[in-house]
């Protein structure tokens, strides 16, 4: 598949790239990106065809979409799709008094879970002065899962149902972004979000990938019946998809355990067979489904976003996703690429 292949963004009239261009990275995490590295990135995939960016205020407590302004600000608006996050308030403060971690060399603004419905609209408007851009496509409530707010998430969530829902849905309504969502790292809590409220679409981190599929229980099959999208993100599990089950590979941003590693070699051992790099199976994987038009990527320098990029255009024989699934490794229900 090519990377800018355009696909329809579920049941919203708005088409986006299958790759998107994460800029987590971007906000500096972990260790930091210069102006210049984050700027080529920006170019890199604009000029392979890539139109669809994501950002979030979480994301360098607002330097990536400081950032993402930066680089598509001269760019033709109606062009490209964007989308950022809602759910956390920036409030200005002294560099040494703010506790960065995991980011590095990060706006100076401190970070503070809001999810009313003024605390909503405050965010989205303060997103969109720091992105100095004409609109936002799609906004996701960020960060309602378990993952996150440990004991908190019942509260949250159901904070986040009435306020911020009310809230996205009066910016769709008066048509200030054209697609509402949830963007979480557990698909049971995208599952719920669509049980209670009609969401146009989730980004969902982690939870659908070549290690997991668990969502294709019940959550992919009701986004199918309502026509809502899933971005997925974090398709090499934050890692071990990418680099193989080599010594001190991460999983879910720890290191990998044994079951995952044994997994992952036995996966390596039938992309050996059909000379099949595992990150072109780990990123073609994500967006076969139907209810998946675009898988999130993000990258922290250009040698790694033109690899990404090479691994979504390889051609992988059907074979090989059967070989997969007569080996336990796939699940037998999991959409493959045709």
């Amino acid at each position: 598949m090519n990377p800018n292949t355009k696909k329809k963004f579920g049941r919203v009239d708005l088409d986006v790239t299958a790759f998107g261009f994460g800029t987590a990275p971007i906000g500096n995490i972990f260790r930091g990106i210069n102006e210049k590295t984050s700027d080529t990135m920006f170019r890199k995939a604009w000029d392979a065809g890539i139109r669809y960016f994501d950002t979030a205020p979480m994301y360098g407590h607002g330097l990536s979409e400081l950032r993402t302004g930066q680089s598509l600000r001269w760019k033709n608006r109606n062009e490209f799709v964007l989308s950022s996050k809602v759910g956390r308030i920036l409030k200005p403060a002294q560099r040494q008094t703010i506790n960065f971690e995991p980011w590095v060399n990060a706006a100076p603004f401190t970070m503070h879970f809001d999810y009313s419905y003024d605390g909503v609209m405050r965010s989205f408007e303060d997103s969109l002065q720091r992105l100095a851009l004409e609109h936002i496509d799609i906004c996701f409530i960020h960060d309602i899962d378990r993952f996150t707010r440990g004991n908190e998430q019942p509260e949250v969530f159901n904070q986040a149902m009435d306020g911020a829902w009310k809230a996205l849905s009066n910016l769709k309504e008066q048509g200030l972004v054209r697609a509402i969502g949830v963007g979480v790292n557990e698909w049971e809590v995208c599952h719920a979000a669509l049980e209670q409220r009609d969401f146009d679409c989730f980004l969902l981190a982690g939870r659908y990938t070549l290690l997991e599929q668990g969502a294709l229980d019940k959550f992919l099959p009701l986004c199918e019946k309502r026509g809502a999208a899933v971005v997925v993100g974090g398709g090499f599990n934050s890692g071990i998809l990418a680099t193989g089950a080599v010594e001190g590979a991460k999983y879910n941003y720890a290191t990998a355990p044994d079951d995952i590693m044994i997994k992952v070699r036995k996966i390596e051992a039938v992309c050996a067979e059909y000379d099949v790099p595992l990150g072109a199976a780990a990123l073609q994987f994500v967006v076969a489904h139907p209810a998946v038009p675009t898988f999130m990527a993000g990258t922290r320098t250009l040698k790694q976003l033109e690899q990404n990029l090479k691994w979504f255009s390889i051609e992988i024989p059907a074979q090989f996703w059967a070989d997969l699934k007569n080996n336990g490794l796939l699940r037998d229900d999991a959409p493959v690429p045709s």
